[in-house]
């Protein structure tokens, strides 16, 4: 079978294989975003054509434009937590593409040890890191490119370790005569080769749909996607909406059909997508559901940031509200080495 063709068939394999949603897996961070563009669109922008750090999460916008451009991110990011990722693409050959790489790592910095009666044991460290290659390829005769990443996972707490490893495939529809743009993604298909302690954990598995539409008289390019299609209900009861009657019994919020399908959805807008001033706003709906609270206007959800182009350089930041006690800047700086 034609190499390309059975890349594919593992792509739509890969698609009906059922997983878990936050805090069911292991290697969590492998799901948090590390480029300002991306985060201050809502987080799970999957179209960015021209970005090199977006093949971390859709392999297959890999293309020959990213040749030789390197992007460095950082985001200080809850309670002292440091995550960031270092991105490169290379083109090989006009015949064989473009290879991607990137290393992505999560800091959780000093903690406090103790035991099972609450005694404190001493500091420990935990940190996590995963290394990817990527490759996109063509499908003859269409605007469908096909890609795939293959990603190395260590994760580290106190003397424990873990190592696994994952990949993710994508379907991407584009076409430089279009106004829109459109894929699909599988993310973190794989396994643990080595566990914390004997037991096999799940990796965060995900499958997600995306699009981009640019207008044809305004300066605005809109985005979405649907997040978590591999498990319709992601609804968790929010706990500052439980009520309690007079009798102390304690209810909880029930979430219906609208408001579970609202958690799949994030969207961004960018304006002057390509100036060299861009501003951009997104909203993630689940992140602003899960973290609201009674009577208080939190802006959870909400992220915006802005890039300028200088020459060669790109200079991204985004700011996201995860709630009214805590908030995260995320810094990208993208350098196109092809230029001088």
């Amino acid at each position: 079978m034609n190499f390309k063709y059975s890349l594919l068939l593992i792509f739509l394999i890969s698609l009906s294989v059922n997983s878990q949603v936050g805090g069911e897996s292991v290697y969590q961070f492998l799901n948090l975003s590390t480029s300002a563009r991306q985060i201050s669109l809502g987080g799970e922008v999957l179209t960015l054509i021209d970005d090199v750090n977006q093949p971390m999460w859709n392999p297959s916008v890999i293309n020959d434009e990213m040749d030789n451009q390197i992007s460095a991110n950082y985001s200080s990011y809850l309670s002292g937590i440091n995550i960031g990722s270092l991105s490169y693409a290379r083109l090989i050959s006009r015949r064989f593409g473009t290879l991607h790489g990137s290393v992505k790592y999560l800091d959780y910095g000093t903690l406090i040890g103790a035991d099972e009666q609450g005694n404190e044991t001493g500091n420990f460290g935990a940190n996590d890191l995963a290394i990817s290659i990527g490759y996109a390829t063509n499908l003859p005769w269409t605007n469908l490119y096909f890609g795939i990443n293959l990603k190395l996972i260590n994760s580290t707490i106190s003397n424990f370790t873990s190592a696994g490893f994952a990949t993710d495939i994508a379907l991407l529809y584009y076409s430089p005569y279009k106004s829109y743009s459109f894929t699909i993604v599988a993310r973190n298909f794989g396994s643990q080769v080595k566990t914390f302690n004997g037991t096999t954990e799940k990796l965060p598995f995900k499958v997600a749909l995306g699009g981009s539409y640019q207008l044809e008289y305004v300066p605005l390019k809109w985005y979405f996607t649907l997040d978590n299609l591999q498990k319709w209900n992601i609804s968790v009861a929010n706990p500052s909406e439980q009520t309690t009657d007079l009798e102390g019994n304690v209810a909880q919020s029930e979430i219906g059909f609208v408001g579970n399908t609202l958690r799949h959805f994030v969207i961004g807008a960018e304006l002057f997508p390509e100036s060299a001033i861009n501003l951009r706003v997104g909203y993630n709906f689940r992140r602003a559901a899960e973290l609201q609270l009674q009577n208080v206007r939190t802006f959870g959800g909400i992220s915006a940031g802005f890039g300028i182009k200088m020459n060669n350089l790109k200079f991204n930041y985004a700011y996201s509200k995860f709630h009214s006690a805590s908030n995260a800047s995320t810094f990208s700086l993208q350098i196109d080495l092809n230029r001088k």
